[in-house]
């Protein structure tokens, strides 16, 4: 059974800080790329972060966090992070830990980033 539990979420001031982790369990956690979604309320869910399988030696962002947002990968923990700095309110929505494979793709139940003064 293939499970993605995310968490680190929470509320947080504009221009702070928050890391995000999605420990993975039920496959061999280094076969997988591993990516970060969010969705805000009303709004389709969005591309954020990726990180190759194995190592994790190559690294995409979206343009709207790119020298913000930083992912990586421990696998010694089966676990996935996102470190988030300088957080803007427009980073606000459930974000979502993915697992790809091919064509398999697994997902977390998300969560929840607030960023609000």
């Amino acid at each position: 059974q293939v499970h993605l539990a995310e968490a680190g979420g929470g509320l947080v001031q504009p221009g702070g800080s928050l890391k995000l982790s999605c420990e993975v369990s039920g496959v061999t956690f280094s076969d997988y790329a591993m990516g970060w979604f969010r969705q805000a309320p009303g709004k389709e869910r969005e591309f954020v972060a990726a990180i190759s399988r194995g190592a994790g030696v190559s690294s995409f962002y979206s343009d709207s966090v790119k020298g913000r947002f930083t992912v990586f990968r421990d696998v010694s923990k089966n676990t996935v992070y996102l470190q988030m700095n300088s957080l803007k309110p427009g980073d606000t929505g459930n974000y979502y830990c993915n697992a790809s494979i091919g064509s398999l793709r697994f997902w977390g139940q998300g969560t929840q980033v607030t960023v609000s003064s």
